[in-house]
Formats: C-alpha cells, sequence, structure tokens
C-alpha cells in the first residue's frame, strides 16, 4: 500500500487549487465556466438536465482498465466535494506529475460534479421537486437519479466515491475531536455482512485514512454503516459496484470548510492513486480502527452557574435574496455536560 507524500500533495494542492471556489454556496453559475476550461485530456459531455433544465455533465479522463465514477453535491447544500473535484480536476494540467500520470494510465475516470444544479442553487438537500437523491435509489422518482443510475449501468466502474458534507454535530469516539472527515463502506443489507466488495471498499479506506492521519491524526471516523434501503451507497453496494463515501466535516474555525476541502482532496487523490497502483484490496481490518462518529457537538454552548440552564446552538445556512446567511439557533436547553462546543461561552 503506497501512500502519497504529504509535501508533495501539498505543494500539488497550492499550485492546482480552484481559486474561483470559495465559500459553502457553491452552484451551477460557479463551476460552468471551470468546465469549459478543462484541460484537454478531460473529455466533457451533458448526460442529461436536472428538473429545471439546468445541464449537468459527465467528464471523463485517462485511459486504463481500472474504472472509477465519482459524483458530488448529490445534496445541494454539500458542496466540499465539489470544491476538491475541482482541485483534483485541475492537477491533470500538470503532464510531469507522476502521480497524476500513473492515474491516467492506470484509471478511466467519470466525474460528475453537482449532480444536483437545482438543490445547489437553491441550498437545499432535495431538488427542485423535492426529492433526497441519496434516499431515490430504488424509486428513481427524480430525473437526477436516472441520471446518475445510467451512467453506472452503461460505465460499469470498479469503484465509486460519493462526496458528501455532514453537519458539525459529529466528533470523533474517544477524543475531543470534531470529525473532520468521516469514510463509509456501505452496507449491503440489514446483516451488514462483510462481503468481498465491502472489503475491498473498505481497503481503499484504509489507504486514504493512513494518509490523513500523518495530518490530522484523530480527526478522522468512521460513519455508521446501517443499512438504508433507498440509499445510494448502499443501493450501488448491493449491485456490485465498491462504494466509497467521503463526508467533509469540521475543522476548527473553518466554517467555510475551505480547510477541510484540502483534506478532502487529499482522500480522493489516495484513494484513486491506491486504486490505480493496489494489485489487491485484501488489507481491510484496519479499517475497523477507524473511530465511530459521535452526535456529540454544538456549535457553540453556553454555560451557566446553573448546569440544568446551560444553552446548545447550531448554525443554521439559508439563502435569502440570493445571498448565503448564517443564524444561531437553539437546539437544547439543560445540563450539557455530555456535549462538546466548538465555541465554549461563559
Amino acid at each position: 500500500m503506497e501512500i502519497l507524500n504529504l509535501d508533495v500533495l501539498e505543494t500539488l494542492y497550492a499550485s492546482q487549487k480552484e481559486k474561483t471556489l470559495f465559500g459553502k454556496w457553491i452552484h451551477f453559475a460557479h463551476i460552468s465556466p471551470l468546465i469549459d476550461k478543462l484541460s484537454d485530456k478531460i473529455t466533457t459531455s451533458v448526460i442529461g438536465y436536472s428538473e429545471n433544465n439546468t445541464p449537468i455533465h459527465s467528464l471523463k479522463i485517462g485511459s486504463g482498465s481500472k474504472k472509477i465514477l465519482v459524483w458530488t453535491q448529490m445534496h445541494g447544500n454539500e458542496s466540499t466535494g465539489t470544491k476538491a473535484l475541482f482541485d483534483f480536476l485541475n492537477c491533470f494540467q500538470d503532464s510531469d506529475n507522476p502521480t497524476i500520470n500513473t492515474i491516467l494510465k492506470e484509471c478511466t475516470l467519470i466525474c460528475i460534479p453537482m449532480l444536483n444544479p437545482d438543490g445547489s442553487f437553491n441550498y437545499t438537500r432535495v431538488n427542485a421537486h423535492n426529492i433526497d437523491l441519496n434516499r431515490d435509489a430504488v424509486d428513481r422518482k427524480a430525473v437526477e437519479s436516472k441520471l446518475l443510475r445510467n451512467v453506472l449501468d452503461s460505465f460499469n466502474p470498479d469503484f465509486c466515491f460519493n462526496l458528501h458534507d455532514q453537519r458539525t454535530i459529529f466528533g470523533v469516539e474517544g477524543t475531543k475531536n470534531p470529525a473532520t472527515i468521516s469514510f463509509l463502506a456501505p452496507s449491503e443489507e440489514i446483516t451488514r455482512k462483510l462481503t468481498e466488495g465491502r472489503k475491498q471498499t473498505m481497503n481503499v479506506i484504509v489507504a486514504m485514512n493512513s494518509l490523513l492521519q500523518n495530518c490530522i491524526p484523530n480527526h478522522i471516523g468512521r460513519y455508521t454503516d446501517e443499512f438504508y434501503p433507498k440509499a445510494t451507497g448502499d443501493n450501488f453496494q448491493k449491485l456490485g459496484y465498491n462504494t466509497i463515501l467521503i463526508e467533509a466535516g469540521h475543522f476548527p474555525n473553518d466554517y467555510d470548510r475551505e480547510v477541510v476541502r484540502k483534506f478532502n482532496f487529499y482522500a480522493l487523490i489516495q484513494g484513486v492513486y491506491h486504486i490505480a497502483t493496489a494489485s489487491n484490496y485484501d488489507e481491510y481490518l484496519p479499517y475497523f480502527e477507524i473511530p465511530n462518529n459521535q452526535k456529540n457537538f454544538f456549535d457553540v454552548i453556553e454555560k451557566s452557574a446553573n448546569p440544568s440552564e446551560e444553552k446548545g446552538y447550531l448554525y443554521v445556512d439559508k439563502v435569502v435574496n440570493n445571498k448565503l446567511i448564517t443564524e444561531l439557533q437553539l437546539k437544547k436547553t439543560g445540563n450539557l455536560s455530555e456535549f462538546l462546543a466548538h465555541l465554549t461561552k461563559y
């Protein structure tokens, strides 16, 4: 298992970070000009249109036998993966980088940036018809769900990367740290059986975790593998398409998720490079050494002389008059001694 050099990655990221993308509200108007100017090593096409008739693009990279499908923003208000994906795509302009050249030679990637452009514009989890695409893998009521499944069936990938954001409520079990990046190898059925496909998925996660532990130790969590019958990752895994979930979370003082974006980039490039170079996917047991996510954080806790009067707040984002605004909302009152806070007020 070859783990990429962090110093080399840091230099690559600094040179290829897409500086036009910033903050949490990323929608189609932000990525459209970036798609138009992508490297000639990337083939672009429109695979269809959203419920509100916004184009959804497919970006094809490489010519190798190992096939990888990546998509972002199936939840419109989860944009960190989209930023990290364009940072990753920019790397293919560098023809002298051995990591990138290995990926180009060994892999064929299809990337779908922003599967849910309508939800991205509205800054909502759901699409224009109020459908959660991540719970629509079976019914496929949404046009966006149909498009993703069409690409899956026609491309027949060996691995999929499903890029999400998770809320600031998650911490890493056994620590006082927020879960900055969390991973999941989805279950295929209710017993959470360790199938060969899940083991292979876990192996890729082991490689990504090994890299991230070198730069953000004890900030990486493992998302619950409870089986969700209608979820995308669970169903793709069940169909035989190894599916890796990367959940970008919170890092101290990083509410724009610009620091986490870099770690998301690191995870993505390490995961793809591992698939490009791996001769087998046997090493999976260290996956279970990754601590569980736990819901134990508030954004702000107000302490009180009377512990029963403590107050826990979370930030809530929404678009108003074409601007993203953030409000601090009270979520819980009482003794909060079992919770942690990103900011504590006395």
